[in-house]
Formats: structure tokens, C-alpha cells, sequence
């Protein structure tokens, strides 16, 4: 196991970080990984906010309710973003253009380059020793999340990634078995799945009932019947076809 598969194998999200900021080398280092992951033709079709402001950091811990949202060495805030080609000199604005920047895909394509780079950076920051974890709960209130940001049309906020120096290290938590994961040549019915899922369901309850702190008696499966039975942040998809993208 080479040096960077040890670092991505490693990975367990950090909760917990003092309040040392990070210095503009690691910040830039960081950056310039996320900037270094792959983008659909090259579109880079994201944007990513620093948030060294803490008053900024408080008003985001007001959206999020998590205490890393404002006490972390740094805070990178990952946006989609197709504003910059619509600003473009140059571009002649036609119907159809219009049309194709607003689409669907072209909002997934944005998602996703958002998604990778960021990605990067996590790990780029866990190899220099640091902790990161995603903050997708900024979507609580998607509206306040861009006003204190001041974005503009065709941006949409997406999630945080909090980093820092750990204040505690937390055990890894288990994922789902490979054959629950990874299909080959085309999908694996449920029914053969199955056997996986009720094994991970025992393994998480282990885990939950053993970890150093936070314990409780929960499955996977009990985990998402309680996530998906009630309904939430549906104002994100109107909000996101109100800054022109994801319209068709």
C-alpha cells in the first residue's frame, strides 16, 4: 500500500479542531490540489469561497448548527458554478446557449467538478497531517447560505469542507461490504445483495455500541429509515431553478 492509498484508507471525519488557522502555503497547496482534479471539457464549472472571516463563520453556524462550521483551522466553501461562462466577452447569448448553460446536465456537470475538487482537497489536506469534514447541513437554509456569501445568478452553494489541526481522532467508521457496492457488467439485484446489508447492519450496531464516544444502539438500515421518512431541504431544488440552472 503506497503512501496516498494509506492516506484516502485512513480517512475518518474530524468533528473536533482547535482553533489554530491554517497558513497561506497550506491553503495554497490545498487549493491547487482541488484545482488539479478532472472537469468535463475543461469547463471548471465550480467556484471555491475561503472563509477566514469569523463573523462570516458565525452566520454559516447559524445555517448549519455544527460547531466546526466556526471552529476549524479554515473554511472552504464549494460552489457550482456556470456565472463565469455566462460572463464570458465574447459569448453571443442565444436562445439555445441560454438554454444549454441552464440544463440539467449542465448543472450536474458543475456539481460534480465541485464534488472532485473537492475531494482533492481532502485528501491533499489529510496528507499534510490535517482533518477535514463536509458540511452538507449549510443546505438547511440554502437561501440564507447564499446571501451570507452574496453569490450571484448561476451559482449555487453546494457544501462546506471544514479543516483543521484534529483535537481528537475518531475510530474509522465501516462502509458497506465491496459486493454491496461494486456491480460488474450491470447491476445486482437487491435479493443478492441482501446478505451484505444485513451483515453491515451488525457491523454498524458494533461499531456504534464500541466508538469512543457518541454511543448508541443503531443499524445502517434504521439509520435511513429515519433520514429518508421525513422530507427535507425541498426548497433546494426551487432555489436552485431561481439562480437559472437545473431548468430543463
Amino acid at each position: 500500500m503506497n503512501q496516498v492509498i494509506e492516506t484516502i484508507m485512513n480517512h475518518r471525519s474530524i468533528r473536533k479542531f482547535s482553533d489554530k488557522p491554517l497558513n497561506n502555503g497550506q491553503i495554497k497547496t490545498i487549493v491547487e490540489s482541488a484545482q488539479r482534479a478532472s472537469s468535463s471539457s475543461n469547463v471548471m464549472a465550480y467556484s471555491i469561497i475561503g472563509v477566514s472571516d469569523q463573523e462570516v463563520k458565525d452566520k454559516l453556524h447559524a445555517v448549519s448548527g455544527h460547531a466546526h462550521v466556526k471552529t476549524n483551522g479554515h473554511l472552504l466553501i464549494f460552489c457550482a458554478d456556470l456565472h463565469r461562462i455566462n460572463q464570458l466577452e465574447g459569448i453571443e447569448h442565444t436562445e439555445a446557449f441560454q438554454a444549454n448553460l441552464e440544463s440539467t446536465e449542465q448543472f450536474i456537470v458543475g456539481t460534480i467538478d465541485a464534488a472532485l475538487a473537492a475531494q482533492n482537497a481532502a485528501v491533499a489536506a489529510e496528507s499534510l497531517g490535517l482533518g477535514i469534514c463536509y458540511l452538507g447541513s449549510l443546505r438547511n437554509d440554502i437561501q440564507a447560505f447564499n446571501d451570507v456569501l452574496q453569490l450571484p445568478s448561476h451559482v449555487v452553494p453546494l457544501f462546506g469542507l471544514a479543516i483543521g489541526y484534529p483535537k481528537e481522532i475518531p475510530d474509522i467508521k465501516p462502509r458497506l461490504p465491496l459486493p454491496a457496492i461494486y456491480h460488474e457488467n450491470q447491476y445486482i439485484p437487491f435479493d443478492k445483495q441482501k446478505h451484505f446489508i444485513q451483515e453491515y447492519d451488525q457491523t454498524m450496531q458494533d461499531y456504534y455500541e464500541s466508538r469512543n464516544s457518541n454511543n448508541k444502539q443503531e443499524t445502517w438500515t434504521e439509520q435511513m429509515d429515519k433520514k429518508y421518512k421525513q422530507p427535507t431541504r425541498l426548497d433546494v431544488g426551487p432555489f436552485v431553478k431561481e439562480k437559472n440552472l437545473n431548468k430543463q
